[in-house]
């Protein structure tokens, strides 16, 4: 069996050194040589451009085409399906610690190019250095991380003696399953998706969100190079209503994961529960489908310290996590004072592209940036207006960081999830108001409580409705292995991505009983 030194998290550069940033300012460089290359489909192996090709803009300037990738059809999807189960046929013969081994090797690639992969995203996403190296260095830990899991899963599972009788519980992959991918971690959660599924000998058909189709072609290619066979993963990006949606229904699909809203994860769910002439399975369906993530203070924590948790859980990547703070929920004896430190902050941002290192960077597309600017009108009505408030679509997607204050905790801005950087900031009378009010949505992704009432924050353990809780820090930036990832009511199905138990998601159980 495969062995391995301890599992330990990718280290975040330091960009304080100039050591450092001149390199990260040399692969910006690098990278932005290559801008405007098309990239083509891979299937088994073939590269495939297509007549029509989805176009990649930096949201920091939409004139500027960082690349294209070709655009894939429902007939290319039928011809991945085949070559992908034909390909599993001798993929899942694999030892597991061969296919593991191709994991370690592709981490090992992607961190000698670190940098290079950032400055793509950086210039595709529009990522600011410190987003973008820790999007890569979460790629990396999720190579590491899976590896090493998966050798669980090398030796049968535990069973009791019977005399005169061998039994033994195998792990055993599924199929070929369909991974739909969302922009805001393009690297990472792409990553992540295929490593899991793939190690423990399934193949898979990728489709990478349409804006961000250029770091998946590189990455895609990076797998090739660190020895994975043909067909076992399959690049295929096109229109998710199209492509998306003919694989989520096709009965030879035997598992979905995917990353993305609400109302597309639910569509992915009610058709990935339909069964379809010639379907032998009940399909598998992960999903993570965002949040409306709360930040809960009282009257005994740091103000200092809750202020700075909130502004970097809001306005980080420009509120474009499904774990970004959206709701402040303070109680009414500090609510004044910790108003004023967070609006102080937040008029300290930058705003600009990632290229620059701002800290707020552009919306990824111009459909975000249309749907935040809607609801910076619908605050001005539901909320007072403290901080930004303003948008400028001119070159960029640029939204100022902004703070609505005094919004009912049933408000639009209070209940939906915007995805950008706007924040509803909700008065409680306690505690337990405040824990009362953050239950109060549909949603159950990531939470907080600032706090040194070891009681209030005992009682957040226990009846905080989110997937991901944390206490007296911010609400964003979940490390794989440390910090398992996933929420339930409507934030998804808790599969907790970068977690001991993910790859079970994509093995079933054969139990084998030979009598002597």
């Amino acid at each position: 069996m495969l062995k391995l030194p301890p599992y330990k998290n990718e280290p975040f550069t330091d960009f304080g050194d100039p050591a450092n940033a001149q390199a990260y300012r040399d692969a910006l460089t690098k990278v932005r040589a290559r801008l405007g290359e098309t990239y083509p489909l891979i299937i088994g192996g073939e590269r495939i451009h297509t007549e029509e090709t989805l176009e990649s803009l930096n949201p920091s300037n939409h004139a500027e085409v960082v690349g294209r990738t070709a655009k894939a059809t429902v007939e290319h999807a039928e011809k991945a399906l085949a070559v992908a189960w034909q390909a599993y046929e001798s993929w899942k013969t694999w030892d597991m610690d061969a296919r593991a081994r191709i994991l370690i090797r592709a981490a090992a690639l992607l961190r000698r190019r670190k940098h290079e992969f950032s400055a793509l995203m950086s210039l595709e996403a529009g990522k600011n250095w410190a987003e973008a190296d820790a999007d890569t260095a979460e790629a990396i830990d999720f190579l590491e991380y899976y590896a090493r899991q998966s050798m669980k899963y090398a030796l049968p599972g535990e069973t009791a003696d019977f005399p005169g009788e061998e039994n033994r519980l195998h792990y055993i992959p599924l199929g070929v399953g369909v991974s739909i991918s969302p922009w805001n971690f393009p690297l990472a959660i792409f990553a992540g998706m295929l490593a899991a599924p793939i190690v423990v000998g399934n193949t898979v058909i990728a489709k990478p969100a349409e804006d961000t189709g250029v770091i998946a072609a590189w990455f895609a290619e990076l797998l090739e190079e660190a020895g994975l066979p043909a067909g076992v993963l399959t690049f295929l990006p096109g229109l998710g209503e199209e492509v998306g949606d003919y694989l989520v229904r096709h009965p030879q699909t035997r598992f979905v994961t995917f990353t993305g809203s609400r109302q597309v994860g639910l569509l992915i769910n009610q058709h990935a529960a339909t069964h379809q002439k010639g379907q032998k399975w009940i399909k598998r369906a992960v999903l993570e489908m965002g949040g409306k993530d709360a930040l809960i203070v009282d009257e005994t924590a740091d103000l200092d310290e809750a202020a700075q948790a909130a502004v970097q859980s809001a306005f980080g990547f420009a509120g474009q996590k499904c774990s970004a703070m959206s709701r402040l929920i303070v109680v009414d004896a500090v609510y004044d004072a910790l108003v004023e430190k967070v609006v102080a902050r937040t008029e300290t941002l930058t705003v600009g592209p990632g290229e620059e290192n701002a800290n707020v960077t552009p919306l990824v597309n111009q459909e975000s940036f249309e749907k935040v600017s809607r609801y910076l009108e619908i605050g001005r009505q539901e909320g007072k207006l403290r901080a930004g408030g303003s948008a400028d679509g001119s070159k960029g997607y640029f939204v100022q960081p902004t703070v609505f204050v005094d919004v009912d905790p049933q408000a639009r801005i209070a209940q939906e999830e915007i995805f950008g950087p706007v924040v509803a900031v909700i008065r409680a009378r306690d505690f337990d108001h405040a824990l009362q009010i953050a239950n109060g949505t549909e949603y159950g992704l990531t939470g907080g409580v600032f706090s040194k009432d070891r009681a209030r924050l005992e009682k957040a353990r226990r009846e905080f409705e989110v997937g991901n809780l944390y206490l007296n820090r911010k609400i964003t930036g979940a490390l794989v292995g440390v910090q398992p990832f996933g929420g339930y009511n409507m934030s998804g199905t808790d599969s907790k991505a970068g977690g001991p138990d993910y790859l079970t998601n994509f093995l079933q159980l054969k139990t084998v009983t030979e009598r002597f």
